[in-house]
C-alpha cells in the first residue's frame, strides 16, 4: 500500500498547481477540452467569484509517494442547500491518476470537510452553482 497524502490548497502557488494538474494529467488526450487557466483561476479565487457570497469551498491535492496524483474541490452552496432543504457538500474539479486509493482519499477529504461543516451528503461532480459547467471525461467512451 502506498502513502497517500492530502494537502489543502492554501497559497496562490498551490492554486496554480491545482489548476495545472488537469493539463498535465490529460496532456495529449484528444477528448479533453480543458478550461482556460485564467477562467479557472477566476472561478476558484474567493475574491473574484461572486458565488462566494453564498458558497464556501476548500481545494485539496493528493500526493502518492510524494508525487502529485489528484485534485478535488469541496464546495458548499448555502443558497442551494436552503432552497432544497438539504445539507450537501459538492465535489468538483476532480481529476486523478488511475488509482483507487487516490480517488478514495480525495473523496474522503470532501466527506471530512462536509462533516466538519455539518453537511450530511455528497453530490457531484458539480461547480459552485448549477449554472457552472458539469461533467467528466470517462475512459472507454471514445
Amino acid at each position: 500500500m502506498s502513502l497517500i497524502e492530502i494537502k489543502k490548497v492554501e497559497t496562490k502557488k498551490d492554486l496554480k498547481t491545482f489548476i495545472d494538474f488537469h493539463y498535465d494529467l490529460y496532456e495529449g488526450n484528444e477528448y479533453d477540452v480543458p478550461n482556460l487557466f485564467s477562467d479557472d483561476m477566476n472561478t476558484l479565487s474567493k475574491d473574484k467569484n461572486a458565488a462566494f457570497e453564498f458558497c464556501e469551498a476548500e481545494y485539496f491535492l493528493a500526493y502518492k509517494d510524494g508525487k502529485l496524483a489528484g485534485r478535488v474541490a469541496a464546495i458548499i452552496n448555502h443558497k442551494a442547500n436552503n432552497k432544497w432543504g438539504r445539507k450537501s457538500v459538492r465535489f468538483g474539479w476532480i481529476d486523478f491518476i488511475d488509482d483507487r486509493e487516490v480517488s478514495k482519499a480525495l473523496l474522503d477529504a470532501v466527506e471530512k470537510y462536509g462533516k466538519e461543516k455539518g453537511m450530511e451528503d455528497i453530490v457531484g461532480p458539480l461547480g459552485f452553482t448549477d449554472m457552472d459547467p458539469e461533467g467528466m471525461l470517462t475512459w472507454g467512451f471514445d
